[in-house]
């Protein structure tokens, strides 16, 4: 019995000397000295600095419990999938302290009032902020599906696609809501439905292939994706080009042109609803192109055999 224990221990320590272990210490490592640098220089106030603080400590917590749960080798017992779980949270992860890292010297740096001391506290935040989400995209790399590897889904191209597209549906969510932008005309309501809908089946997905429940769909899996996919492109095909019409062309009611009261002080007014317009529009674009690519891998799961 004592040869078994020390057995279970050494393969559990091996664990976290792997290179997938090692770099998810380091991005732990890194996200706590970044929450605690900003919590000590108290530069993380209003929903901005909310959002910065909890991305960093989010990960820093999940992070923890992945490397708690594989030390102790008790991954069968979870309730979830350990083939989809890891890199889903990773994958989400690198887009959170991404986003962290660019939105909070946004609009904490660039207000000069406070003493230089803070601004050194904010800085280095962002620097290890950098590295965590460094650390992050490199714990993706490694734990990604390679050609011809049989793992989960959420390891595979269109799986890290899913995750792309719920958080940037998210980040449309948050420019949408505050002020409501889509009130002024029902096609703009159209673009909200769009967002809404592709938002929850892409979470459906990712909570199907965590919780192993694909098999309660009434058809193939596979067949779903695609089916899937393909509605997404269309939908938000149309709000890519609705929302610009209905947001800057002037004869349906649109802006025409930027307003003189939008500023570029972002860490006190933050964006007007004129750029938050244009960042829909970008982000709308952009998570057109992130479905065309889930279509084509989706399509690939059907014709050709690659997973």
């Amino acid at each position: 019995m004592p040869v078994q224990k020390r057995t279970v221990v050494v393969g559990n320590a091996h664990t976290l000397k792997s290179p997938v272990g090692i770099v998810r210490i380091l991005a732990a490592i890194f996200a706590c000295v970044t929450f605690s640098l900003v919590a000590h220089s108290g530069r993380w106030s209003g929903r901005v600095g909310d959002l910065c603080m909890f991305s960093w400590c989010f990960c820093f917590v999940v992070t923890i419990l992945i490397l708690v749960v594989e030390f102790a080798g008790v991954q069968n017992r979870m309730p979830v999938s350990w083939k989809n779980f890891p890199i889903t949270f990773a994958m989400f992860a690198v887009l959170m302290c991404l986003s962290a890292s660019i939105i909070y010297p946004l609009y904490f740096l660039e207000d000069r009032s406070y003493g230089s001391s803070k601004r050194t506290y904010e800085i280095v935040a962002t620097v290890f902020s950098c590295l965590t989400t460094l650390a992050y995209i490199i714990e993706v790399s490694l734990t990604r599906a390679q050609p011809g590897e049989v793992t989960g889904y959420m390891a595979t191209v269109p799986g890290l696609l899913k995750v792309i597209e719920s958080y940037i549906a998210c980040v449309i969510f948050v420019f949408i809501s505050d002020p409501p932008l889509y009130e002024s005309h029902d096609a703009l309501k159209w673009c909200l439905s769009v967002y809404c809908i592709c938002f929850i089946l892409s979470i459906l997905v990712i909570i199907l292939c965590v919780g192993e429940c694909t098999s309660w769909l009434p058809c193939a899996f596979e067949k779903f994706l695609s089916a899937y996919a393909l509605l997404a492109v269309l939908f938000y095909a149309s709000a890519l080009i609705i929302w610009p019409i209905f947001q800057f062309d002037s004869k349906h009611g649109g802006y025409g042109r930027r307003p003189d009261g939008c500023r570029n002080t972002l860490g006190k007014l933050g964006l007007c609803n004129y750029d938050k317009a244009v960042a829909i529009a970008v982000l709308t674009a952009f998570n057109l192109l992130v479905y065309v690519g889930d279509l084509v891998h989706s399509a690939r799961l059907i014709f050709i055999t690659v997973y």
